[in-house]
């Protein structure tokens, strides 16, 4: 089974493990050094490699974006309910991140995005498992309600 690491680019190694492992993730020590750490999303499935910003640099010839200036990806993490989605990103307020947007609520989805505090943009959301196995489209005309949520 295909394995999905998402590297990010970090200016403090510590302060960014502080803020991701307050989220609920957890460290993979096996693969963490003083210029990277493996943050464990889903066991076997899919990780944060979060670099130092001179070690992300090894990895292209291409200059390294500033997150916090310009946005060029967002990494949404689905989770199992729209508790957990709120208990996540309130973890993450209180870890030094940022919620630059309000939630968005589409009654068979629910999404909250989290900037980390080196400007990542996280997305943290829910979907109703119906609508996931059927697409929104199906779902909504079963309950007879927008997709768009209007």
């Amino acid at each position: 089974m295909p394995m999905i690491f998402v590297n990010l680019p970090v200016t403090d190694l510590d302060r960014a493990k502080s803020f991701y492992t307050a989220l609920g993730f957890t460290i993979n020590p096996l693969f963490t050094d003083e210029n990277a750490a493996c943050v464990v999303v889903d066991e076997g499935h899919s990780a944060f490699m979060i670099l130092t910003r001179d070690f992300f640099q090894t990895f292209t010839d291409l200059p390294i974006g500033d997150p916090t200036a310009a946005a060029s990806v967002a990494t949404a993490v689905m989770l199992d309910s729209r508790d957990e989605v709120d208990t996540t990103v309130t973890a993450g307020l209180g870890a030094g991140g940022t919620e630059a947007r309000a939630a968005t609520d589409y009654g068979f989805m629910y999404q909250r995005q989290l900037t980390d505090p080196d400007g990542n943009i996280l997305e943290f959301g829910w979907m109703e498992p119906a609508a996931a196995e059927q697409g929104p489209e199906a779902y909504a005309q079963q309950q007879g309600a927008d997709p768009q949520g209007a």
